[in-house]
């Protein structure tokens, strides 16, 4: 009888598959097995099923670690196989299913899987790592007090697009050394797309500032732009690379944000001198076609100051009154 072996993740996600057609079948570490599993908590010969003509019967060898159901508490001894049940032998998980198995339907590709195929493609990707480079040469022109040539950004404009591309390389080998599939083609195209959010994120957040001033309420919820952008990329780097449930993604690509944002905070805190004879102006230059609010005009200006003033001076003779 015909009977299918899954291994499987702690998130129940497929690690391998297989399928075979024999009345005895031997799992374990050692190579005369029908499975083999690298995991070292696993013993040479460590279950053995067999088919008795009407039923599975799974048994433990007497292993040093045991065998058990996924609750951890039962364990195998001539148990009876249900189609779909998970067992625990080491800190691998399988999962026996027979042939006549249900299985749920097919799944239409949504819109954000479709996102992530299409900027793994190599034509999106180069594109996407292109105007990284130009948006990070055109960011070193700006703030280069001195006229320079092409070749002069050429340089840090290579080295920053390496130091950006660490992150996705560096998840794909994690990935990979913990036997998942590192996808590296994916992890490239998906980070960068998110790293050029990040810029448009970053001239939004500018025009917003230039227009509004930096107490508006709307100043502080452009800001949360690129916390949302940086905790979607973590949690998308972690979707593709390894298999984990839902909260534990949701709880890594949170610890992760934290840390980056967090830690930069810290960081410019503990730059920050505690006094600065010089005060410090902070304020956004941009043209005026960047401009979507009312102007007032320079008659208006000076009245609302007198007026500004006014209000002050009796403030100031009021209190003093008292």
């Amino acid at each position: 009888m015909e009977i299918i072996i899954e291994e499987i993740s702690r998130g129940h996600k497929l690690i391998s598959q297989h399928k075979l057609s024999k009345d005895a079948i031997l799992i374990g570490r050692g190579y005369q097995n029908d499975i083999i599993l690298s995991d070292p908590h696993i013993c040479p010969d460590h279950l053995q099923l067999t088919f008795d003509g009407e039923h599975w019967l799974i048994e433990d060898q007497g292993t040093i670690n045991g065998s058990y159901l996924e609750d951890g508490k039962t364990g195998l001894n001539n148990h009876i196989i249900n189609s779909g049940d998970i067992f625990s032998i080491g800190k691998s998980l399988l999962r026996i299913v027979f042939v006549n198995h249900p299985v749920a339907e097919t799944v239409h590709f949504s819109a954000f899987e479709n996102f992530i195929n299409i900027m793994r493609h190599p034509v999106m990707l180069a594109l996407s790592m292109s105007v990284f480079a130009f948006v990070t040469g055109y960011i070193f022109y700006l703030n280069r007090a001195t006229e320079a040539n092409f070749s002069q950004f050429l340089a840090p404009v290579i080295g920053m697009s390496l130091l950006f591309s660490a992150w996705p390389i560096g998840v794909a080998l994690m990935s990979h050394l913990t036997k998942h599939e590192a996808r590296i083609m994916t992890q490239l195209g998906i980070s960068f797309a998110f790293f050029n959010l990040l810029w448009v994120s970053d001239i939004i957040q500018n025009i917003v500032k230039f227009n509004f001033s930096s107490n508006w309420p709307l100043s502080n919820l452009f800001s949360l732009i690129p916390i949302a952008l940086a905790f979607c990329l973590f949690w998308l780097n972690s979707y593709i690379g390894f298999h984990m449930t839902a909260r534990r993604r949701i709880v890594v690509s949170v610890g992760l944000t934290l840390l980056f944002f967090g830690g930069s905070y810290l960081v410019q805190l503990s730059n920050k001198p505690e006094f600065s004879a010089r005060p410090h102006y902070d304020a956004t230059i941009m043209t005026p076609g960047f401009m979507f609010m009312p102007s007032s005009d320079v008659d208006k200006f000076i009245l609302d100051s007198e007026k500004l003033f006014t209000k002050a001076q009796k403030a100031a003779a009021k209190k003093k009154g008292e």
